[in-house]
């Protein structure tokens, strides 16, 4: 798949497909109803923190899309805590959805999720801050962690 756009919610999807396949077709026992209710509560945080980041690229009119040149260094809000919140909060969804499967098995797939974040697009990111932002992305990096 040559030309399939490379983005961070379509590796989500991925995960989540393989986490549902797992939980299907391999029997083994989940969580039931306390999987249901976590799932969904880290689902729902998660979906707040995506908008609350969402709100400092905004803010600072610069683009959301990975692989562009950022414009501004956000360092406010959830940016205080984490250099990647988005990419935290989708992990954290690809958790909570595995954690609602019918198999435990289903939790398989989520560090390959967080490995391929990290490593396309993490640290690909803040080589970018640092050419755009010298010293100030320097000393950002250094004071803040890459996710939790």
């Amino acid at each position: 798949m040559k030309n399939a756009p490379d983005l961070p919610p379509i590796w989500l999807l991925g995960t989540m497909a393989t986490s549902w396949a797992i939980g299907r077709f391999v029997p083994v026992a989940g969580l039931g109803a306390f999987g249901d209710w976590l799932g969904a509560a880290l689902i729902g945080a998660s979906l707040a923190l995506i908008l609350w980041a969402g709100v400092w690229f905004w803010r600072k009119k610069t683009p959301i899309e990975p692989h562009h040149a950022p414009k501004a260094l956000i360092v406010e809000g959830p940016y205080r805590v984490s250099r990647n919140p988005i990419y935290l909060a989708l992990v954290v969804i690809a958790l909570g959805y595995a954690l609602r499967q019918p198999s435990i098995l289903a939790l398989l797939p989520v560090p390959a999720l967080w490995w391929v974040l990290d490593r396309r697009f993490a640290q690909v990111e803040e080589a970018g801050l640092r050419r755009a932002f010298g010293p100030a992305a320097e000393t950002y990096l250094a004071q803040s962690r890459r996710w939790l």
